[in-house]
């Protein structure tokens, strides 16, 4: 029985891995050629998707690379009033620690037998037990799981949906090697989560496990095409740079001091997501987990969905190695509830974001009653 993994993401990865745990083979497609291929982004906050590191008895590799200070976090408003501070103990407990998605994703990596991710294999389309690549090549499947993100190819298998545009753009931006080349933006930063949040924009600064401070400036309320009229000079990184803090009207110059130090990575990122709550029927032969699944705010839950997706889907498999459609159908009933729960309060957070008192409200969401 053939189970193929299209992706090695964190959802396709955790599922290979607690497989190869509990006695069963997987083969993983991925289309970058090698796992240095590009970047894999910044931190990630990982908190209920401990759990299935736990499955995969990758804990304490985990918690190795994890970083507690990683759960500090400072709340301020444009004009430079504090909001709210909150500095973890050293000894604190890692409850929701950063880690470095790039170092999480090798420790998956490095976890699984030689040869279980295929490097080079673009999926472009599978039918009759037959995936098919971009070069020709083609491979058997039994069962066939769509890990392949936001833009998947399998998903079109179960399910007309598609993701959709949700009022948000950010410009990424960031600062390298932070603490020695501006030791002053530095100590305002901290060492974890530093949010600046306004009327319909916000600052998100975030320290990583390099030392570069990774920085996200949203623009709310904004269609998908406002790049274009935005005014941003992506080919010109001085020019971008200079545009974002004109985009920032009344905001206190320590903020717009962190843009004007950062280095010439300008990326635009449209943010879009899959409806809250999607089902489909229930195939004997595929299913999905992940982006791929049910692709939400980036408000720190989409990579522990992942990682327990992939996770509850292994043990799922691993308790009905004989009958891969009975396997299939628990994940998904799980899996439905869990990440309509997830998903609704992802998308109430970013209705916070999108409020003018946005800053009050998340006040009151981290500091309830």
């Amino acid at each position: 029985m053939t189970i193929a993994i299209v992706g090695a993401g964190l959802g396709g990865l955790a599922l290979a891995r607690v497989l190869h745990v509990n006695g069963m083979d997987s083969v993983v497609y991925e289309r970058e050629p090698s796992r240095a291929a590009r970047g894999q982004g910044g931190m990630l906050d990982i908190h209920s998707g401990q759990r299935a590191l736990r499955e995969a008895g990758l804990i304490d590799g985990f918690h190795a690379i994890a970083r507690g200070e990683g759960q500090d976090m400072r709340l301020l408003q444009p004009d430079g009033t504090l909001l709210l501070q909150e500095d973890t103990p050293d000894d604190a407990p890692l409850a929701r620690p950063e880690v470095d998605r790039a170092d999480l994703r090798d420790l998956l990596l490095d976890s699984l037998p030689e040869g279980t991710v295929r490097w080079g294999h673009a999926f472009t389309s599978a039918d009759n037990g037959l995936l098919r690549f971009a070069d020709g090549g083609s491979a058997p499947y039994d069962l066939l799981v769509g890990a392949d993100g936001a833009r998947s190819r399998v998903r079109p298998l179960l399910t007309d949906a598609r993701p959709a545009h949700i009022g948000q753009n950010v410009v990424e931006v960031g600062i390298p090697d932070i603490d020695r080349t501006h030791p002053d933006l530095a100590a305002m930063v901290g060492r974890g989560n530093y949010w600046v949040l306004g009327n319909g924009i916000s600052l998100a600064a975030q320290r990583n496990g390099d030392g570069r401070v990774r920085i996200g400036v949203s623009f709310y309320n904004t269609g998908e095409d406002w790049f274009a009229t935005s005014g941003i000079p992506f080919d010109d990184p001085a020019a971008a740079r200079a545009r974002l803090i004109e985009l920032l009207p009344g905001w206190d110059a320590r903020f717009t001091a962190l843009i004007a130090a950062c280095d010439d990575t300008v990326v635009p990122r449209s943010i879009a997501m899959l409806p809250v709550g999607l089902t489909w029927p229930s195939a004997p032969d595929v299913t999905l987990v992940g982006d791929a699944a049910h692709l939400m705010p980036p408000t720190g839950e989409g990579a522990n969905m992942a990682l327990l997706d992939g996770a509850l889907l292994g043990l799922a498999l691993a308790a009905h190695p004989d009958d891969f459609p009975a396997a299939v159908k628990e994940y998904e009933r799980e899996m439905f509830e869990r990440t309509d729960a997830i998903g609704r309060q992802c998308a109430r957070i970013h209705d916070m974001l999108m409020a003018p008192d946005a800053a009050q409200r998340m006040l009151a969401f981290f500091q309830p009653g």
